[in-house]
């Protein structure tokens, strides 16, 4: 953790991420109609396969999307930043976790997020953050369902070319499979986006494998939904 405060912390400092965020009026456009607050869970892949840590230009292209799926948040909605890649926590120590409220508006959590992701290959670059040898999607979902409640609006997005390569599955290999869900796990939450899928292969069938694979894995595993971006 103290390495990633570092991080965090000369980041801010630069000017470059703005993740203290603004205060603002409490009734500074909040609407007057309730809607159900959601949980943006936001997984970014950090192994070396994954386009996000080494190309400036996709970096920014995710962050932009990203912060799309932020701005829309209501209030009282908790948005979930991880990292993920080998299967060591002591490997991804960095964590976010925000509710949105007057002090913390959307936009301005849309702009801190959108710095950081947009900032990825950079501070990769410079030793900052570690890119990872694996790619343990799977197990990183799995871990992340033991906190969520997905009797309320949750939604997960993970910035991923969807290459599992871990101990339970290489989806990367020819004819390789990801590994079973665990039934049911997340059992209504709404939707899980990837960002990139097959991004960095340039291979449309690779892509559609990957998607395939995804698609059946999620349903198992009791998304509502699935979708798979290679680009939007």
């Amino acid at each position: 953790m103290k390495r990633i405060g570092g991080v965090v912390a000369g980041v801010v400092a630069s000017g470059v991420l703005a993740l203290s965020f603004l205060s603002g009026s409490a009734d500074a456009a909040l609407s007057s109609e309730p809607v159900a607050p959601t949980h943006l869970v936001i997984g970014l892949d950090l192994s070396k396969s994954n386009p996000l840590v080494t190309s400036d230009v996709f970096a920014r292209q995710v962050a932009d999307r990203l912060a799309e799926e932020i701005r829309d948040l209501p209030v009282r909605s908790k948005v979930t930043v991880r990292s993920f890649g080998v299967y060591d926590t002591g490997s991804n120590p960095l964590r976010i976790d925000q509710v949105i409220s007057a002090r913390a508006r959307p936009g301005d959590v849309a702009d801190g997020i959108q710095a950081l992701v947009s900032n990825l290959p950079r501070l990769v670059s410079e030793g900052r953050l570690e890119a990872q040898m694996k790619t343990n999607i799977v197990p990183f979902l799995e871990t992340m369902a033991g906190g969520l409640d997905c009797s309320k609006p949750t939604r997960i997005v993970l910035l991923t070319d969807g290459a599992e390569d871990s101990e339970l599955g290489r989806l990367t290999r020819s004819g390789g499979k990801l590994p079973p869900a665990q039934a049911d796990a997340f059992a209504g939450c709404g939707e899980l986006l990837m960002l990139g899928l097959g991004r960095g292969f340039d291979s449309p069938s690779t892509t559609a494998r990957f998607r395939t694979a995804w698609s059946e894995w999620s349903d198992e595993a009791g998304f509502e939904r699935f979708v798979g971006l290679y680009d939007w």
